[in-house]
């Protein structure tokens, strides 16, 4: 069975637009594990609109299944992750104030700066994921970095199958053969939804883990977040 990890960013979103701590976000991430989720995801930016490098800290003590932070490995978030060590830190090159992701890395002209990173967070214990295309050559290249995992960047999939395209599956198929042949283990996120979850894990070899957060919390406005999580675990059987 494939993981589900859930990213709270938009539970922030909401609490900090009116201020206070409703929602909580602790509580959520509590009870998100309760409900089944089998992960936290969380991916503080510079300007902390969302997530605050503090509910980073205070998520710690909370998370007792898998605890996954992704961002741009820039000091302040190096030594965020650090000190929190999660489970798993995941890479993504957002540039400052991007509304949300929008590209993977390019891991050939980037390796030298992506390894040291990746030794550093290796050294302290914590599992690194790198955000990618499904393009071969990067692939590879994530290979040369060391890095244990990657994570598909899965917006174009998504917008094709949005579409009717099934075809658009094709490029990730490829790309997670080559992550298994490589021995990289496959992560996934971006514009995943119930709508189209099944069919992307039912295609995706040796698929370990997805992250979802905007399509999961819109979802769970009509639907309940308990009952959102569990239909997500039973697509991913």
């Amino acid at each position: 069975m494939t993981k589900l990890s859930v990213n709270i960013n938009k539970i922030a979103t909401l609490r900090n637009a009116r201020g206070g701590n409703v929602p909580d976000l602790l509580k959520v991430a509590a009870d998100i594990q309760k409900f089944g989720g089998q992960g936290i995801t969380i991916h503080p930016r510079p300007d902390e609109r969302h997530i605050r490098y503090q509910d980073a800290r205070d998520l710690k003590a909370i998370v007792y299944t898998e605890y996954n932070i992704e961002g741009n490995p820039q000091h302040n978030f190096i030594d965020l992750v650090l000190e929190c060590k999660p489970t798993q830190v995941t890479l993504v090159p957002d540039a400052i104030g991007a509304i949300t992701s929008s590209a993977g890395w390019d891991t050939i002209k980037n390796q030298s700066y992506l390894t040291e990173v990746i030794q550093e967070f290796q050294r302290n214990g914590i599992r690194t994921s790198i955000f990618v295309d499904p393009v071969l050559d990067i692939i590879e290249g994530a290979k040369k970095t060391g890095t244990d995992r990657i994570e598909l960047y899965t917006e174009a999939f998504a917008h094709q199958y949005d579409l009717g395209n099934k075809n658009g599956i094709d490029p990730y198929v490829k790309a997670a053969e080559l992550a298994n042949e490589l021995e990289l283990g496959i992560n996934a996120g971006h514009d995943l939804s119930l709508d189209n979850i099944q069919f992307f894990k039912q295609n995706i070899p040796g698929l370990l883990e997805v992250s979802i957060g905007h399509a999961l919390i819109a979802e769970a406005l009509y639907l309940g977040l308990d009952n959102v999580v569990n239909m997500y675990l039973n697509k991913l059987k």
